[in-house]
């Protein structure tokens, strides 16, 4: 990967979640490579709702606006025990961090592939590999989203459509702070090899490269990004 990788002129990039966090951070790194983003509001695109998914597509298709990159950023992390997950708590992660992607990837692959050129990058978490305690629900529907890529990878690479997943270790968010605290911050920090956590910025840099044209050949990979944490 280089910080020169470029993507093709003209592209354009849907990513989810890109108000805050790692997908700002990916907004900002595809639009400086000279990529369309769309970056939709909840208002725009309810990930929680399948019907405002479907509405979007059609939004977007009826408008005439193909999509050439999709990076499925957008997630929640509901912690809880095993007793005090819900179904609706268990349906909600499922909808947001599982459905709500296999519904964008499908609806933009068709194109894709008739373009015979198309990037998915999944993002999930260090927590689809390893996890903690209470996050039942998280690591299942990031573990699933490892699958759902390997799966797309082997039916979309015949057309130039290149399916990848990046699981993010510890990363200096909203999210990170918010079930952290500071103390809990720093004894993380301690448990990772390079000493720090992430910046949002790092994380981009590797889905603008998975998303390039430099990017000709890997595809169905889980990509770890954690500063050596899940080596201990």
């Amino acid at each position: 990967m280089t910080d020169g990788a470029k993507i093709k002129s003209g592209r354009t990039a849907l990513v989810t979640g890109g108000s805050r966090g790692i997908g700002a951070a990916i907004v900002a790194e595809l639009s400086t490579r000279g990529i369309q983003v769309l970056a939709p509001t909840r208002q725009v695109l309810d990930l929680s709702d399948a019907g405002s998914i479907g509405r979007y597509i059609k939004k977007l298709t009826d408008e005439g606006q193909s999509v050439d990159i999709l990076v499925n950023n957008a997630g929640i992390n509901i912690i809880s025990p095993l007793e005090g997950i819900s179904p609706e708590i268990w349906q909600s992660m499922l909808q947001t961090n599982l459905n709500a992607p296999f519904c964008l990837a499908q609806a933009v692959a068709q194109q894709m592939r008739r373009r015979r050129w198309g990037r998915i990058v999944n993002i999930s978490s260090i927590f689809g590999i390893v996890t903690r305690a209470q996050r039942g629900a998280y690591s299942t529907t990031k573990a699933a989203l490892a699958g759902l890529t390997r799966t797309l990878a082997v039916e979309l690479g015949c057309d130039n459509v290149l399916v990848n997943c990046v699981a993010p270790g510890y990363v200096g968010t909203e999210l990170t702070y918010q079930n952290n605290s500071e103390d809990e911050i720093k004894r993380i920090a301690e448990t990772i090899p390079l000493g720090r956590v992430a910046e949002p910025n790092e994380i981009a840099k590797f889905v603008a490269f998975l998303c390039s044209e430099e990017n000709t050949y890997i595809t169905g990979q889980v990509l770890v990004a954690d500063g050596g944490f899940t080596c201990l």
